[in-house]
């Protein structure tokens, strides 16, 4: 009797930029060929520290940047030097998609969280003049404004009306989905910075998740133990902005 061999597994490519740097950045890779060698062939592969400021409020976007790995946090700024985080970007996104738009300012300040985060880093103007060229790309940074915009509104909504410990299991659900790590490496310092709540309350909501066995809390880290369960401590906000962006993701090609 013949035995049929099982078919051969064809693997597909893995995407690098020129210097062999793996490329994990959603949009870069969605990009048609001649798109992606256009756009490769201008950026500069760069690893950034914790709390590298990336963007400042109200000052001139020199270069935007396609995350790779890590997370950059958006945070609104008060004169007074006061701030709170309304947004989160990951490898799904761009840092200064503002100039889409034609606006040459940004109207908030964004940070790196993670150590050793990656980027693709491009000049501002040269981005404005392969969006021409390139109309798959105009295309989809222009959807990744509007799902960072939804973000954007969801999160003032939640920040005004959630409880400490909602917003906490959000944030944490919004970065582990982003860095695709059960450890999130942060301090309650920073994080009560992000929620805009005091450091007291931070630790109080942490110690909730913590007693449930939802999450493990050490010193600058904090491990995901049930997803599951944390997804149920949660507020609403975290499954209306996943919900609408899946659904916009299927509508679109």
């Amino acid at each position: 009797m013949i035995t049929a061999k099982p078919p051969k597994l064809c693997s597909k490519p893995i995407a690098t930029d020129r210097d062999g740097n793996r490329i994990h950045n959603e949009i870069l890779l969605q990009l048609p060929a001649n798109e992606r060698r256009l756009l490769l062939a201008r950026v500069e592969f760069v690893r950034l520290k914790t709390h590298h400021v990336l963007h400042e409020a109200r000052r001139s976007i020199r270069s935007v940047y396609f995350i790779d790995s890590g997370l950059a946090s958006v945070l609104s700024v008060m004169r007074d030097g006061r701030c709170v985080e309304v947004g989160l970007i990951g490898k799904e996104g761009l840092v200064g998609s503002a100039v889409i738009a034609g606006f040459r300012k940004s109207f908030t300040r964004v940070i790196t969280q993670v150590d050793a985060t990656a980027a693709f880093r491009l000049d501002a103007n040269v981005l404005i003049g392969l969006l021409d060229q390139s109309p798959d790309l105009r295309r989809r940074l222009q959807r990744f404004s509007q799902v960072a915009a939804v973000q954007l509104a969801q999160i003032a909504a939640c920040n005004g009306l959630h409880q400490v410990q909602q917003r906490l299991a959000r944030w944490l659900l919004m970065s582990q989905d982003r860095i695709g790590s059960k450890s999130v490496p942060l301090t309650q310092e920073f994080l009560a910075l992000m929620l805009g709540t005091r450091r007291s309350s931070v630790t109080i909501a942490a110690g909730i998740l913590q007693k449930a066995g939802i999450i493990t809390y050490t010193r600058g880290n904090v491990t995901i133990r049930s997803r599951s369960a944390l997804e149920a401590a949660a507020c609403e906000c975290y499954q209306l902005i996943r919900e609408h962006v899946e659904e916009e993701n299927g509508s679109g090609t």
